[in-house]
């Protein structure tokens, strides 16, 4: 899996729903990926600290300030550029598997007690957000 994420102050995406202050997760599901790696990058991103304390330091998690996400399949994010202008997207997993992955890293954000929004899987999506700071990470598992 691989994962954009974007600390915002307010994210939606049409079709789908939005969020307030939190986190827009923009995410790719690979080949070989599984619930086990669902789950491990839940958890990563509701624990990681990208979220500033009073001393203006990174320390806080999306847990600690209550913080919701919106999560968005991208499957381009999988995208293979190493030959000539035109990406591959080989690596990418088939909608079929990438489908019920992409819910369960939602569902595992969820039972930690972070709130999430979604986008609509497989759509043609607009996304708007808001990046704070801005603060942008890549996430690998």
């Amino acid at each position: 899996m691989r994962a954009v994420v974007q600390r915002v102050s307010r994210a939606r995406v049409t079709p789908g729903g939005e969020i307030g202050p939190g986190l827009c997760v923009l995410l790719g599901v690979a080949e070989g990926d599984d619930e086990a790696t669902a789950d491990c990058l839940a958890a990563k991103l509701a624990k990681l600290r990208i979220f500033e304390n009073e001393a203006g330091r990174f320390d806080r998690s999306l847990l600690d300030v209550g913080g919701a996400a919106l999560v968005v399949s991208q499957f381009t994010l999988i995208a293979d550029t190493a030959k000539g202008n035109r990406p591959s997207f080989a690596d990418a997993a088939r909608p079929e598997r990438a489908a019920p992955l992409y819910e369960r890293l939602c569902t595992a954000l969820e039972e930690v007690g972070v709130t999430v929004a979604r986008g609509e899987f497989g759509a043609r999506m607009e996304v708007e957000l808001v990046n704070e700071g801005p603060v942008t990470i890549v996430l690998d598992t």
